[in-house]
């Protein structure tokens, strides 16, 4: 009833708060035998990790994971599996104001209203520090989907403000491409067109300064998907990867495939022609010439790369002054102070990465207790 556990086979359950000694992730239903380490985990936390570079918060956390259980002699055991990252760095301080004051844009008004009380401490639950644990829990399934699909999720910034990005096959996008720029440094905004990232970077910087902040639209893409994951009707692979990107903070909106533009096509337009190729194999697979579907058809999956977009909204922790009303109700302003991220999209793509990998590990398990493959 506390909606802190996801997925049905693979399963993560995961506790933690933003100025709480640690976060935690049990992460059940992984298969025995998968080699895995806090070398595994460490990547992904790093890409998530704030203090990263001058666009994000500088809380500066380690995110450091320490397995605690399911683990033995460097393969997962089939038992749980327990992941711990401490919050070093908490300034609690920092929210001292917002005790009493709600801001906007922040579920400070909604728990309280659920609850009857909440922890003002960074937001407590409702901040992205949680989402820690999901990436803990990410790397693990994409660890698994790699090992036994040859599958791999990459996710990257498309928009930030109004510069878009011109991705001509994002199915062809590298996490090299990713996280680094063609000199060799670091892509702080994760865009891979190098073009419009300066022009991104240089949009952070202008809201960071002008005390604002700003949203923008991410993309994940997996390749490797056998078609035949997903189930029928309330299951849809569609539905829970959906549910899955809505569940992250700041989420307002999730499409796949050509998603909205749809709305405009025609059905001879839209529909993807089928046709037959080799496999290295020799044996014949059926694919489709374009992917308007974004890899799944009917709620399962068809093989073709499954491409999902989140729209997600400016950091609302601003520290200009707001109009809002006091947990009495009696109007108030306030400036939101901390260390905050004027723009979310470049953790954010760690965090959709992992959730798709969550998603697609648990359907894969699904499929081969039902077919035994």
């Amino acid at each position: 009833m506390g909606g802190n556990v996801f997925g049905q086979i693979f399963r993560v359950t995961t506790a933690g708060e933003s100025h709480g000694p640690a976060n935690v992730v049990i992460i059940d239903g992984c298969p025995p035998g998968l080699p895995l380490g806090v070398e595994d985990l460490a990547p992904e936390l790093a890409r998530r990790r704030p203090g990263q570079s001058r666009l994000v918060t500088q809380r500066r956390e380690a995110d450091e994971p320490e397995i605690l259980s399911g683990v033995f002699e460097g393969e997962t055991t089939g038992t749980s599996l327990a992941i711990l990252i401490r919050n070093e760095d908490p300034r609690s301080r920092d929210y001292a104001e917002i005790a009493e004051k709600y801001r906007p844009g922040h579920a400070d008004y909604t728990y309280d209203a659920k609850y009857g009380r909440r922890d003002p401490r960074g937001g407590g639950r409702s901040s992205a520090r949680e989402t820690v644990a999901r990436v803990a829990a990410g790397a693990v399934a994409k660890k698994l989907l790699a090992v036994e699909l040859g599958a791999r999720i990459v996710g990257y910034v498309r928009q930030i403000g109004d510069v878009v990005a011109e991705i001509a096959d994002p199915a062809a996008v590298t996490l090299a491409a990713v996280e680094a720029l063609p000199d060799g440094s670091p892509n702080l905004v994760r865009c891979p067109d190098p073009a419009r990232a300066a022009e991104m970077v240089a949009l952070i910087d202008r809201v960071r300064k002008e005390q604002d902040s700003i949203g923008g639209v991410a993309e994940i893409v997996a390749t490797g998907v056998p078609a035949g994951l997903g189930e029928p009707v309330f299951d849809k692979l569609r539905a829970d990867l959906g549910k899955a990107l809505f569940s992250l903070p700041a989420v307002l909106g999730v499409e796949t495939g050509i998603g909205f533009a749809c709305a405009t096509r025609r059905g001879s337009e839209n529909n993807d022609a089928f046709f037959t190729e080799a496999t290295a194999s020799g044996a014949r697979v059926v694919r489709t010439r374009s992917n308007r579907h974004g890899g799944m058809l009917g709620g399962i999956s068809s093989g073709m790369p499954i491409v999902l977009r989140a729209a997600v909204k400016p950091t609302s922790s601003l520290p200009r002054e707001q109009e809002t009303v006091t947990r009495a109700g009696e109007p108030t302003t306030i400036r939101t102070g901390g260390r905050h991220d004027p723009c979310l999209l470049p953790r954010f793509v760690p965090m959709a990465e992992a959730m798709v990998a969550l998603v697609l590990a648990d359907h894969w398990l699904r499929h081969r207790a039902q077919r035994g493959r």
